[in-house]
């Protein structure tokens, strides 16, 4: 089993979410210990919000859950690269990807 480096990000690890299918990067979160447990053992990405300061999942009030498929971790074990089945859009705009503005 992976242990991860919580600590070099003060408790939290960024989790790039990736489309299974298409490979497409749909958003970034953070994780803390307890969001990395609860999505290992429900199949549901969860994530701690740094706003709300509290667990969250990715849907929990639209049902536009993202289905944990597999999950790689970096070389450093300080970052998940997470690949999900979409339950609808990801954004909060209502678009597939928080990433679409380009800026260069």
């Amino acid at each position: 089993m992976t242990k991860l480096d919580f600590d070099k990000g003060s408790g939290l690890i960024p989790a790039i979410i990736q489309d299974e299918d298409s490979n497409e990067v749909l958003m970034l979160g953070f994780m803390n210990k307890e969001a990395w447990d609860k999505t290992q053992t429900e199949g549901k990405v969860w994530f701690y919000s740094r706003s709300k300061k509290r667990l969250w999942m990715k849907g929990e009030t639209t049902g536009n859950t993202l289905s944990m498929r597999k999950i790689a971790v970096d070389c450093d074990q300080d970052a998940l690269l997470i690949q999900v089945k979409p339950n609808g859009p990801v954004c909060h705009n209502g678009t597939k990807s928080c990433f679409g503005e380009e800026v260069l």
